[in-house]
């Protein structure tokens, strides 16, 4: 299927690894222009070199840099707009948790996980939205922003009290935003993966010492009865970026092989 991504530039927080590096390929063999984020200088320096073998070093950008932070967000859009023009799409894929299960969770762990898993995604949606509106309307045709969320932010699922709160509120931020900003023709969506298995990844460090186990808690859970790739959020991500979704707009795409219920 043919995406109309030839040189739009995508800007993607978050991808030196995992769910962010997949769709950062998945974008530059769509011939799109890449820029990447991460904190890591050398995993960022490995993605870039990476991306620049399929896409070419001109038409890949890479910063260092702490997504939670409005300075680090705005110096990284500045050097993605410089070398490869205007961003068509931004991907907040920032955030993890760390506070612990149940009601007891204190006040540094509270604030942590908000500013990983909230305030990052919802100062890059803003700056990137306000770059976009900064435009002419004919210059600004299908830009979008996705957000990555998760399905902690759509049920109930047992997961760490600040994580599951901060996943709906990218959920709702999103549809939220898409109201506001249909009228200037630019689409906010969400993406919410379940549980995506690939190498360095929490999952991966979780089934490790009980691999049996965990397969036998994804066959009851999941109806596909399998963990996720990172390809298969990257392909929701390829969809909702290109024209092809161009009526889409406020909606969390729930890519989890049939766990939510």
């Amino acid at each position: 299927m043919e995406l109309g991504l030839k040189d739009k530039v995508i800007f993607i927080a978050g991808a030196s690894r995992g769910i962010g590096r997949a769709m950062a390929e998945a974008f530059a063999r769509e011939g799109a222009k890449v820029a990447i984020t991460g904190r890591t200088e050398e995993s960022l320096e490995e993605a870039r070199a990476a991306l620049s073998a399929i896409a070419g070093k001109d038409n890949v950008v890479a910063v260092a840099g702490d997504m939670t932070r409005s300075a680090d967000i705005g110096r990284s859009l500045d050097r993605t707009e410089a070398k490869l023009g205007p961003i068509h799409c931004a991907v907040a894929n920032v955030g993890i948790g760390k506070a612990p299960l149940g009601v007891d969770v204190s006040d540094a762990d509270w604030d942590a996980d908000i500013a990983q898993n909230l305030t990052g995604s919802m100062f890059l949606a803003r700056d990137a939205i306000k770059r976009m509106l900064e435009r002419a309307p004919g210059d600004r045709d299908g830009a979008n922003v996705i957000m990555i969320s998760s399905i902690a932010g759509v049920d109930a699922m047992g997961t760490a009290i600040p994580y599951a709160a901060t996943k709906a509120a990218i959920n709702h931020a999103a549809c939220a935003m898409a109201k506001l900003v249909g009228k200037d023709g630019i689409r906010v969506n969400a993406i919410a993966p379940g549980n995506i298995l690939f190498p360095g990844g929490g999952w991966e460090k979780i089934t490790a010492s009980r691999p049996e186990s965990w397969q036998r808690w994804i066959d009851r859970e999941v109806a596909l009865k399998r963990f996720g790739r990172v390809e298969e959020i990257a392909d929701a991500a390829l969809w909702l970026a290109s024209d092809r979704a161009s009526f889409v707009t406020g909606a969390t795409i729930v890519v989890d092989g049939g766990q939510v219920r």
